[in-house]
């Protein structure tokens, strides 16, 4: 599974550790005269080469250490990216912004073209506190602290010391007795590193607090949808809740029971809700997965294959598990070069495969922007948008997972599952979104406390129709394995929000497949610019999280997967 790591995929055109330089160039931008709405579109665009310049630089650090945290220079490089350019790059974002939006030419700029980055940039001025720095600059560094821990978390298994994503990928075995051994073992390793990250958490939760309390807002929680600029209002998260817990939650309790029949068991307990009706796992070698992850993209659009090709070519992928990882998977843009990289710490299992389809999803997006609009700039980087289309990809990749499972009752599984997921994804990361606006509105609470809560509201949505009797604890404490809730707060409700879309991506796929694949590019490709329900409406889906709407895909999803017999 060991993948060669190259450290060149990224370009560094500006020294970051040259400080004194970087702040010259800030400065110089600061200086420049606007004395015409031309004057004001060229300093934009001179400083959007320079950001880009900033990010491409930092953001291949950051993959660098995610790649390999055990590595000195490569952790120090990233630490001086987080401890000393990201509060200058903090400093002067400030600057810049209010530049521009006192710029008396700031309102002749086209609406349609420039309207969403000024109210962003009003946005961060009015959120903006020089008190808050250092703060910003001690959250990174305990999230960084984060993924030191968990990267180096390795669990005992028959006699050998695994990494953790390798027990991860048990809990998918057809053997009861081996899901709930590793089930065990993860708990017992989370039991391990549960002091420390309640003492992370702890102190994330107090500085996020103060960080919205100098900001002048009553918590972090409002704090945040301002800092995301979101197209809704927290009321509309807390009916979504309600929505999805009255409508999701009975059919997925009629699936358990489906589920629960197919694997034989009276009583469904956590190790069964994780389990996939599969033989084996689709791969055992990384190279296999890639060669089967190309065709699969192939054959539901020949860009989508030759965008993977290309990447896997250019070394921009890197999938396989090893100790010194970080955990998890993400995409990310690296907007001077016009690529992407897909970092991914996996065991060969089901969801190793969906998850790197998930991730091309993203990719895809972000090539088919660059190639119409150029790199994304920060205020149209909406994560309702972006996972859109992870999600869609997944859906689209569908009816190909022969693939990977080509006897047919195996395929039907696999099917099963990724709908399974599908409806997970409407209520989980919806628990994980409450359990965060529980966290943060009662930021002097206890760590028994969070573990308590996190229980009950996991009760109430996922773990509905499983048995956790004398597990209460274990499951109490799992939220420590959840990097959202450390590294990216407030992260979760766009994953359930852009299933809906998804499903409509589906649901039109299953109509009409070579009209969905369009629609899918044409809005990959859209003009970040316009609002969130324009793009979706550009997919060919509504941007709608209402009581009407999640009842309507919930019975969707629930037909089809009772239709694959």
């Amino acid at each position: 599974m060991t993948q060669d790591i190259s450290h060149d995929y990224y370009k560094e055109l500006i020294d970051l550790q040259d400080v004194e330089g970087v702040e010259a160039q800030f400065q110089g931008l600061l200086e420049v005269p606007i004395e015409s709405v031309s004057d004001l579109e060229k300093w934009l665009r001179d400083e959007k080469d320079l950001i880009n310049k900033i990010m491409e630089a930092m953001t291949g650090h950051q993959v660098d250490f995610n790649r390999n945290t055990e590595d000195a220079d490569i952790k120090s490089t990233y630490l001086h990216d987080q401890q000393v350019v990201q509060p200058l790059l903090m400093k002067y974002e400030a600057k810049l912004n209010e530049k521009c939006c006192k710029s008396p030419y700031v309102n002749q700029l086209d609406e349609n073209h420039y309207g969403l980055m000024r109210r962003f940039r009003e946005s961060k001025i009015k959120l903006f506190r020089e008190e808050n720095i250092p703060l910003l600059v001690k959250e990174q560094e305990l999230c960084t602290k984060y993924s030191e821990i968990m990267s180096g978390l390795t669990v005992e298994w028959e006699g050998e010391e695994k990494p953790f994503p390798f027990i991860e990928s048990q809990l998918d075995n057809l053997d009861r007795a081996v899901r709930e051994k590793a089930y065990h073992a993860m708990i017992s390793a989370y039991r391990q590193i549960k002091p420390d990250m309640d003492a992370i958490m702890d102190e994330l939760i107090q500085l996020r607090h103060q960080i919205a309390l100098n900001a002048g807002f009553e918590n972090y929680r409002d704090y945040m949808f301002v800092v995301k600029n979101r197209e809704y209002n927290i009321q509309d998260c807390y009916d979504f809740h309600e929505n999805v817990e009255k409508h999701i939650i009975p059919a997925w309790n009629r699936l358990a029971e489906v589920f629960k029949s197919k694997l034989g068991v009276d009583t469904y307990r956590p190790w069964d809700n994780t389990a996939k009706l599969l033989k084996k796992p689709p791969y055992s070698e990384v190279s296999t997965l890639m060669d089967g992850v190309s065709e699969m993209l192939g054959k539901t659009d020949p860009y989508f294959a030759d965008r993977f090709d290309y990447m896997r070519a250019h070394k921009l992928l890197d999938l396989g598990d090893r100790k010194g990882k970080s955990p998890g998977g993400f995409c990310t843009i690296l907007p001077v070069s016009e690529d992407t990289f897909v970092f991914a710490n996996l065991s060969p299992s089901f969801f190793s495969l969906i998850a790197l389809i998930h991730e091309m999803g993203h990719a895809v997006n972000a090539y088919l922007v660059f190639s119409e609009h150029g790199p994304l700039e920060e205020h149209q980087d909406r994560s309702e948008v972006a996972e859109l289309y992870s999600h869609g990809m997944e859906l689209l990749l569908l009816d190909k997972l022969d693939q990977f499972y080509p006897e047919e009752e195996e395929f039907k599984s696999a099917q099963r599952e990724e709908l399974k997921r599908a409806f997970t994804m409407l209520f989980g990361p919806l628990s994980g979104d409450l359990f965060q606006h529980w966290m943060y509105t009662n930021p002097k609470h206890t760590a028994k406390e969070r573990d308590e809560k996190f229980f009950e509201i996991s009760s109430r949505y996922g773990l509905n129709p499983v048995d956790t009797s004398g597990l209460e604890d274990a499951i109490g404490m799992s939220w420590v394995g959840t990097l959202h809730y450390f590294q990216v707060p407030f992260y979760t409700i766009e994953y359930s929000i852009s299933m809906l879309g998804a499903l409509q991506i589906l649901e039109n796929y299953r109509n009409n497949p070579e009209k969905a694949v369009e629609s899918f590019k044409k809005g990959a490709s859209a003009d970040n610019n316009q609002s969130i329900a324009s793009i979706y409406k550009e997919t060919g889906v509504s941007f709608d999280f209402s009581e009407a709407a999640v009842k309507r895909m919930g019975e969707f999803l629930e037909k089809i997967i009772q239709d694959i017999h």
